[in-house]
């Protein structure tokens, strides 16, 4: 059965209630969600998700509706980062025996971690966003500063990976159907954007940050001076998200052609953010719904779930929850940090915990280990209100940043 935690209940001072879906929640997360339910724009009450965990300034896994303002700090540096998925129509039995020349083949067609394409004509999807670049760097010349060679670089790393958290995986579902999925941003592009509107949040309100619990809370209030730009510049980088999942899918499907037979595309596309904000009408008001580390799972709507490297994925359908201001979980959340987890594992327990997925198993990849999320199946059940799963994925080939 699901639990769920209230904080501020009788909320007083202003203080807004906290709806948590999960009673596993450690207290540096608790103190974000509590900073953030003082904030004088937040409309009705702040969700955090089953897998909630502590982030920068606002909390990993949490819904926070924001009347006429808005959060950059809350939507993050990772703009629009999300999930893909799709269905192929082959089984199970239909894939080879011997997994990594596929593994190694998706690497060498997509650029992971700190690698880019090596030229800018590689996506033609590019010239499309052009001319909104071109402005963003107009308007804001600050923006160059924050990224090497910026006239270029947002073009090479169309259709990338990334770092960190960011996957490419081949998957099996309880149907033995083969579904590929991948999880990634808006790469350099939306860090500096992220980044640039941080800092001009936290200079716009340096006259009343006193009163702020958390200086990363900074916020720009409709019709200010960098509202509407923040606005534009962040729907370009959710655009730009959606795009280089897009790319990155078709170059996986050419990579693994060659060791499958014939296959097409079984499902429509399955393709949604996790850290965004969007305009959505909620408890009788027009209101900014900022989720960081959180899914629309609004009435019908297809999502995205994805467990750590060694255990199970969702694929679900929301429910439309109104306390969860129809949203769910984005994954396990993590229970330790990167560093944590460094020390604590070794190279013989990644392998262990990855048995029978194609991956790596270095060092450079612990801090990604299963031990360090939290169990996604008491994830899971602490969200049986929120959406119904539609099919459970193993994964058997997973490629990280």
């Amino acid at each position: 059965m699901p639990v769920k935690l209230e904080l501020n209940k009788n909320a007083q001072n202003g203080h807004k209630p906290v709806k948590i879906f999960t009673r596993e929640i450690d207290h540096n997360a608790m103190t974000q969600l509590k900073n953030i339910a003082q904030l004088p724009i937040i409309h009705s009450h702040v969700a955090a998700m089953p897998d909630v965990h502590c982030g920068v300034g606002a909390t990993v896994g949490s819904v926070i509706p924001t009347k006429s303002a808005v959060i950059p700090a809350a939507v993050g540096v990772d703009i629009g980062c999300g999930m893909m998925a799709v269905r192929l129509s082959l089984k199970s039995a239909q894939l080879p025996d011997n997994l990594k020349p596929m593994r190694l083949a998706i690497e060498r067609a997509v650029p992971v971690g700190q690698r880019a394409h090596k030229t800018v004509s590689i996506r033609p999807v590019c010239k499309r966003l052009q001319s909104q670049v071109d402005y963003l760097f107009q308007k804001h010349p600050q923006l160059l500063k924050q990224m090497k060679h910026p006239q270029t670089l947002w073009a090479k790393q169309m259709a990338t990976l990334g770092s960190g958290n960011h996957f490419i995986e081949i998957c099996i579902d309880d149907s033995k159907d083969v579904w590929v999925m991948l999880h990634s941003g808006s790469r350099g592009i939306g860090n500096a954007i992220g980044r640039y509107f941080i800092q001009k949040a936290k200079k716009d309100m340096e006259v009343h940050l006193r009163n702020l619990p958390d200086r990363d809370l900074s916020y720009f209030s409709e019709g200010s001076a960098n509202f509407d730009d923040y606005l534009h510049a962040v729907e370009f980088a959710q655009e730009y998200a959606r795009l280089n999942r897009e790319e990155m899918m078709k170059l996986v499907l050419r990579a693994i052609e060659p060791f499958l037979p014939g296959f097409i595309i079984d499902r429509q596309a399955i393709n949604c953010h996790h850290n965004y904000v969007s305009k959505e009408h909620h408890y009788g008001a027009d209101v900014f719904v900022t989720r960081k580390g959180a899914i629309n799972a609004e009435e019908g709507r297809l999502g995205i779930i994805p467990g750590s490297m060694g255990a199970k994925s969702f694929i679900v359908k929301g429910k439309g929850s109104t306390e969860s201001f129809c949203s769910c979980s984005h994954g396990a959340g993590r229970n330790m940090t990167r560093t944590a987890a460094r020390k604590a594992f070794k190279r013989s327990d990644l392998a262990e915990q990855t048995k029978g997925v194609e991956c790596r198993k270095d060092t450079g990849v612990i801090d990604e280990i299963p031990s360090a999320y939290k169990d996604i199946d008491k994830v899971m059940e602490n969200q049986t209100d929120l959406v119904e799963v539609l099919h459970t994925l193993k994964q058997v080939i997973c490629v990280k940043g």
